[in-house]
């Protein structure tokens, strides 16, 4: 088995990778020129470095030589417009798929990496399953969804779509802010910081990504890829204020008061050009009843479970922000 990772250089690829190396795969990455590889540097000297981007169907037809196997992490999360989420998430992952169809025969699966958004919110008394009607609420989400699609309707060899809800773990950035509110004592609570989620620790996901890469039941099939612990906003930022043993004082901020900010950052996204976690898409992703999903599929048919607590994500995830200096 050789495996190429689009998205090598990010937070979920960069653990992908790191598992794979560990258990004796070899792996090759598809770097643009520009790419950051701090996350990888450690396996430079084990890998193929193959330069190019899912937007270049030509790099994707040279970085396929020698893999039988591909793991499709790149993509784009946060963006000024709707057409950027869709030029890499929807017209990237058909450039993935038109690639590896042309090497039929020679690549035996890919396995892609999606998100929850696609399939939209869920409230935990009703959490999200693999077969329900999917009905995102934001252009990500919808971006992701169309990527899912290219794969379903023309990959050619086997597939396995991986849909985790937001993921956490080190080397990321998107709950980092979270923590350093902690560690000033202040804590916003949107909504009263109720609102249920699905979390899945980053090794974890690169766990489930090696686990169907070969599982003889999965190609076909969608799986939500989470821990079974239903957490929130509160109690995440309580856990984190425990193991960092500081108090806080909550920021109550009703949702509909995130609506004017979210308008105004999404008007300085775009005369900065610089893409923001706020905007009046993702605002219906704040204001939706829950983000749960339920992760038994992959468990009963692949096997494999998501068995990071809550504590010990944060805990991990604590030490490599201090470790590098990030906190």
């Amino acid at each position: 088995m050789k495996v190429l990772i689009t998205g090598a250089t990010g937070f979920v690829g960069s653990h992908v990778l790191d598992i794979l190396q560990a258990r004796g795969i070899a792996a090759a990455v598809l770097l643009r020129p520009t790419s950051d590889k701090r996350f990888i540097a450690s396996h430079l000297s084990n890998l193929d470095l193959r330069i190019g981007s899912v937007g270049d169907p030509e790099s994707l037809d040279a970085a396929l030589d020698g893999a039988t196997h591909v793991v499709h992490c790149a993509g784009c999360t946060n963006a000024v417009r709707a057409a950027e989420f869709y030029k890499v998430n929807q017209q990237g992952t058909r450039n993935v798929v038109e690639a590896v169809n042309r090497r039929q025969g020679r690549i035996q699966r890919l396995v892609h990496i999606s998100s929850q958004a696609a399939a939209g919110p869920a409230p935990a008394d009703k959490p999200a399953r693999e077969d329900d009607p999917p009905h995102p609420v934001s252009d990500y989400g919808r971006s992701k969804l169309a990527g899912e699609k290219e794969v379903r309707d023309a990959c050619k060899p086997d597939f396995v779509i991986l849909r985790p809800p937001a993921v956490y773990g080190p080397r990321d950035r998107a709950f980092l802010p979270l923590f350093k509110a902690v560690r000033a004592h202040f804590v916003p609570r949107i909504g009263g910081g109720r609102m249920p989620l699905s979390l899945v620790f980053v090794k974890d996901l690169a766990g489930a990504v090696a686990a169907c890469l070969g599982a003889p039941s999965a190609p076909g099939k969608t799986f939500f890829v989470a821990s079974p612990q239903v957490a929130s906003p509160g109690r995440l930022a309580e856990e984190i204020a425990s193991q960092m043993k500081a108090w806080t004082l909550p920021l109550p901020l009703p949702t509909a008061a995130l609506w004017p900010i979210c308008v105004a950052q999404e008007g300085l996204s775009r005369l900065t050009g610089r893409p923001s976690v706020l905007s009046r898409q993702r605002y219906a992703e704040f204001s939706a009843a829950g983000w749960v999903c339920d992760p038994d599929r992959l468990g009963r048919e692949v096997g494999f479970a998501c068995t990071t607590g809550l504590g010990d994500g944060v805990a991990e995830t604590l030490a490599w922000y201090r470790g590098q200096g990030w906190l």
